[in-house]
């Protein structure tokens, strides 16, 4: 179970005692507008998470008149106004344009990413000639070779080619190319998820086993759309049941094909000690494939959770019920869909997932594929859900981000 950015430290706030014949001196004021600082930034870090608020936009400029001969190349940008927030709740105000030029070098043959960021500076950490009695709260932008750190917003990057670079505004803006600015990454300050919801494709010897991995990631895209409260990771993992350590990283364990699941004891003992600890693993059958699903009842069986069809277990099971109502299962490709499940294991007879990308025929009506995806976010509500409660119960059990 994972978090796309920390929340709050557990710490308990200090606040100043007033009483009469107090004496305000300068640190006194300091803790005292410390506190609501702090109670602030802790009320947006636990709600929201980071991001743009509005503006920031990034275009590719001429080289300003003014700058010296030698840097008029082609590597400016301009930042236009606008506001960001950080993780922790400072504002971040950007009231004029800026022209900024993307200094870096690179040291070899291979094309290199740029991030333009930006971040909040106290003025109580900067030095000063002079005191004042009022100061502006300000900022910095700064280019780096990684992606943004906690405290830092991302505004941009770009995919720099070796040779004499040439920024330019892309022509196609969801596609960029090399040395075009690349605005999609930027993320918008808005209320935090519940969780953000890891899933992987299980690697095993059988030659149907990847039949719908490109497909995982448009439900992982839709769950952010359709629930809110979860939010998919971006990029699918895949694992094997002999990596324990690697099974731990995901919520919700996905495997498919034709041929019966045989494990090991040691790949058995991974999954059972996985399984023990709130994951879940999906096995999305297809409905002929008869060896893989009676091995995963039997399965079931030796791991002492026998699976129970949907109609069986009770009418408010959350497979069922959340966040999405299903009463019948549905049908994918004219077959109606099972499902069965118990002990972490949820077995879906009929391939769900078949119907979560596009088919390539392009015959899977929106309402089929809505549907689909609805049923995935059950499933993998249950998933986030269900080991969020395990961990709960554990002695280490520490803020999750969810009630």
């Amino acid at each position: 179970m994972s978090q796309l950015f920390p929340a709050p430290p557990i710490r308990p706030f200090e606040r100043l005692q007033a009483a009469d014949g107090l004496l305000i001196n300068a640190e006194r004021w300091r803790r005292a507008h410390e506190y609501h600082r702090l109670r602030q930034g802790m009320h947006y870090q636990a709600l929201n998470q980071p991001g743009i608020v509005c503006g920031l936009g990034v275009q590719a400029i001429t080289a300003p008149s003014d700058v010296k001969a030698e840097y008029r190349d082609g590597r400016w940008v301009r930042i236009q106004p606008g506001i960001a927030i950080d993780l922790v709740g400072n504002p971040i105000v950007v009231p004029q344009p800026i022209d900024f030029r993307i200094a870096v070098e690179l040291a070899d043959n291979e094309p290199a990413m740029v991030y333009l960021v930006v971040k909040y500076v106290d003025p109580d950490d900067l030095r000063r000639e002079e005191r004042r009695d009022i100061v502006q709260e300000t900022f910095r932008v700064d280019e780096k070779s990684s992606p943004p750190e906690e405290l830092e917003v991302e505004v941009c990057r770009v995919l720099l080619q070796p040779g004499t670079v040439q920024l330019e505004n892309p022509r196609e803006v969801f596609f960029p190319g090399y040395s075009n600015i690349d605005l999609r990454f930027r993320l918008q300050a808005q209320p935090r998820p519940q969780a953000l919801i890891s899933m992987a494709v299980v690697n095993h010897p059988d030659p149907d086993g990847t039949r719908h991995f490109f497909n995982l990631p448009h439900l992982l895209r839709a769950t952010g759309a359709l629930y809110p409260a979860l939010q998919g990771v971006g990029e699918v993992g895949q694992v094997s049941f002999d990596e324990a350590e690697d099974l731990e990283a995901h919520d919700l364990l996905y495997l498919t094909g034709r041929q019966p699941l045989v494990l090991n004891s040691r790949e058995f003992e991974a999954l059972k000690g996985y399984l023990d600890r709130g994951g879940v693993l999906m096995v999305d059958a297809p409905a002929d494939a008869v060896p893989l699903v009676e091995s995963v009842l039997a399965l079931a069986q030796q791991l002492e959770t026998p699976l129970e069809y949907l109609e069986r277990l009770r009418r408010d099971h959350p497979l069922r019920t959340h966040p999405f109502l299903f009463s019948a299962l549905p049908a994918i490709n004219q077959q109606p869909l099972r499902l069965l499940s118990g002990g972490g294991i949820v077995l879906t007879i009929g391939e769900l997932a078949a119907a979560w990308g596009i088919d390539d025929n392009f015959a899977l009506s929106r309402l089929a594929i809505r549907t689909a995806h609805e049923l995935g976010i059950n499933i993998l509500a249950y998933a986030w859900r269900r080991r969020q409660l395990f961990a709960l119960q554990g002695t280490d059990a520490a803020w999750t981000g969810g009630a």
